[in-house]
């Protein structure tokens, strides 16, 4: 047996802020995940005049991929809460680059819809898996800043992947483009594996942190002791758990309408050259990520102001669903920057919503139940873009145009922000404790 003071043993060296290096890698996670969707969009335009395929063909190869997200997210939720953050988003972020890879191998419409189904599936896991990791590691005033950052993600994956794919595409064609994204996420498990274990095992957590990360956590253990665990039936007959469902549903369609259509919208109805608008299209992407974190922030700024967290996200979320309104004047203008500034604020608005939307599972619920809450509300937002999708395919071929999409589209996030005002209360969920106030230590 060897001793503890032999020098061949060398203790990992631990990291300051351990939490937020854990933050750092859900954040590359989701910049993977999104340029590994966003290759079809962007490539979107070009395949279509390959393949001769109508606005409602390509509808049904994105109804392909959010039919398996929507199914997936709760799946993959109640499966990461069995197996755990560290397998569980292993074995997924696999699969979905696996399944980018495959794509290259498409040669129709058929079997793009096959593939797009396989990625939404893998891809499905990362929003349940990056939640339930932020509710381990982040006590609840940091967990809007811990979304925020992951999140964004999503519109940093966004900006990059037309420059990259483009780029792919320009020099080696569609095929090896797929191919080469599809890599991008077996570099990322390699650091996840080296990098994430729970607080309570990590070698290289300092004390200080994973005493503050604990305490919190057996604080709340101790309130909800006398409450069992529940089942996704048990908990879709709370009217809360529809509040965190409702907020994903009615704000999630219109981020996959702008993600999915933005390219064929601007050639279509705006009449610009994809590679003329290239650099104008990602400014939508940047107001997202800028979304993010002010939406974070300011809830942050609000609770720092005696402000309660229910309050606090529900006025980001308000907030939020009004700056999405901002999507009706782009019908009126035919400036390539006007449309892009405009888009910026409206997705800038959805992102701040959307940050509240993702966190909420991680207010409401105890730990072993986020993952599952999460997932559920991200079948509930699959299932209304899945309408919302062959809608717009149908409305943008049979109009000849996207601006009643975008009208009606500018007004759903709002009317869910109604809702979930309604719907969360309180007073209305006896699993969660009364959420603490005080400053955290660093």
């Amino acid at each position: 047996m060897e001793s503890a003071a032999n020098p061949m043993v060398s203790t990992p060296r631990s990291l300051p802020a351990l939490r937020w290096w854990i933050c750092g890698l859900l954040f590359l996670s989701t910049v993977i995940n999104y340029i590994d969707r966003q290759s079809l969009s962007v490539l979107g335009p070009y395949l279509k005049e390959d393949y001769r395929w109508s606005n409602e063909d390509f509808a049904l190869i994105v109804i392909s991929f959010r039919v398996a997200y929507a199914i997936g997210q709760t799946v993959m939720g109640r499966f990461l809460d069995r197996v755990g953050t560290r397998r569980g988003l292993s074995w997924t972020v696999a699969w979905y680059s696996l399944a980018a890879m495959l794509t290259s191998l498409a040669n129709g419409l058929g079997s793009f819809c096959f593939f797009r189904f396989l990625l939404g599936m893998g891809e499905s896991a990362n929003w349940p898996g990056a939640t339930k990791a932020v509710a381990e590691w982040f006590p609840k005033k940091e967990r809007g800043w811990a979304v925020a950052l992951f999140d964004s993600g999503s519109s940093i994956g966004g900006m990059i992947a037309p420059l990259l794919v483009v780029w792919c595409y320009l020099r080696f064609g569609w095929r090896p483009t797929f191919l080469l994204v599809g890599t991008l996420g077996f570099f990322w498990i390699l650091l996840w594996r080296f990098l994430y274990y729970p607080p309570e095992t990590h070698p290289r957590i300092r004390a200080q942190e994973k005493e503050m990360i604990l305490a919190e956590r057996l604080e709340l253990q101790r309130q909800t002791s006398s409450v069992p665990p529940q089942h996704w039936y048990q908990l879709l007959r709370r009217r809360t758990t529809w509040g965190v469902i409702v907020a994903r549903s009615f704000s999630d369609p219109v981020w996959f309408f702008i993600a999915d259509w933005f390219f064929i919208y601007l050639k279509q109805d705006k009449h610009f050259d994809p590679r003329q608008s290239l650099l104008a299209a990602w400014i939508p992407f940047l107001g997202a990520d800028l979304g993010n974190f002010a939406g974070g922030g300011f809830s942050s700024w609000l609770i720092r102001r005696g402000w309660s967290v229910d309050r606090a996200r529900k006025a980001v979320i308000l907030l939020g669903g009004i700056g999405v309104t901002l999507l009706v004047p782009t019908i009126f203008t035919s400036s390539l920057a006007m449309v892009s500034i405009l888009f910026a604020l409206a997705t800038f608005s959805y992102a701040a919503y959307s940050t509240m939307a993702l966190v909420l599972p991680s207010d409401l619920f105890p730990a072993e139940s986020v993952a599952t809450v999460s997932g559920l509300s991200g079948t509930g937002a699959g299932i209304c873009t899945i309408a919302a999708t062959y809608l717009i395919g149908y409305v943008a071929d049979h109009y000849a145009s996207f601006a009643p999409v975008l009208g009606v589209a500018s007004l759903i996030p709002l009317l869910g922000a109604f809702l979930v005002f309604a719907l969360i209360r309180p007073t209305t969920n006896p699993v969660t404790p009364k959420l603490d106030n005080r400053p955290i230590p660093h």
